[in-house]
């Protein structure tokens, strides 16, 4: 809608997406999106991306906790 093209629209769609996600499963969006985006710099494997996803994340963060 303000995005300034349609690209950025895509872009911020998918970002506001994840943030929606990260609300439902009551985790913390700041505190995920800087963990998912530093482990990916760090060299997490792509074929284990699914990890990454805010339910999936809930879980992993459930079993350190426990």
């Amino acid at each position: 809608m303000f995005a300034g093209s349609d690209g950025g629209a895509k872009h911020w769609a998918t970002v506001a997406s994840l943030i929606e996600t990260c609300k439902l499963n009551d985790i913390d969006p700041l505190a995920y999106l800087t963990d998912v985006l530093t482990r990916i710099v760090n060299g997490h494997p792509n074929r284990d991306i699914d990890q990454l996803l805010p339910w999936a994340y809930r879980k992993q963060e459930l079993k350190a906790v426990a």
